[in-house]
């Protein structure tokens, strides 16, 4: 995806209702969906793979520091690693920056993030590997690395009705 057609469907996003955050971000109930998983390097400069993460409920967030939506979410994102992040669950914010991890790292220290580690990947192999045909694009994996649902534009990942939901996916093994 190009810059403009990121800016624009980012654009698109940020004109969606306020009144759409109020209820939970996904709709469950498919049936699993195995996933790719192009390589990605952690802050510390380590080779991951998403079954690196096998065992865990994952919440995928596909982000860069250009995409304003992507901003704007990442506090939320933060919290809610913060409230349920553990031996369990994880939050893996996967930035597509083109600067790599220096961006993402500039990014959060400049809005004070704590709580989230820091992931980065190759823009297109991402974008390809997950159909993240827009940003900020967020995937539900479960415990063993299938998709359980998606969501693209931002969510209020810190509100009540998100967390009981991702808690009650957890919950459900």
């Amino acid at each position: 995806m190009n810059r403009r057609t990121a800016l624009l469907s980012t654009l698109a996003l940020t004109l969606m209702p306020k009144a759409a955050f109020a209820r939970p971000p996904f709709r469950l109930g498919g049936a699993p969906v195995p996933l790719l998983s192009p390589p990605f390097t952690d802050g510390a400069g380590r080779k991951l793979e998403l079954a690196d993460f096998s065992g865990r409920v994952v919440l995928l967030n596909i982000w860069a520091t250009w995409c304003p939506p992507c901003r704007e979410e990442m506090p939320a994102l933060d919290a809610l690693q913060r409230a349920l992040g553990g031996a369990d669950f994880a939050v893996v914010p996967l930035s597509i920056d083109r600067n790599g991890l220096d961006a993402a790292r500039r990014f959060y220290d400049e809005i004070g993030i704590l709580d989230l580690g820091l992931y980065w990947g190759e823009d297109v192999r991402v974008q390809l590997a997950f159909a993240a045909f827009g940003l900020p694009t967020t995937l539900l994996i479960d415990r063993t690395g299938r998709e359980l649902a998606r969501i693209y534009g931002p969510a209020r990942w810190d509100k009540p009705a998100a967390i009981a939901q991702i808690a009650s996916v957890i919950d459900a093994g």
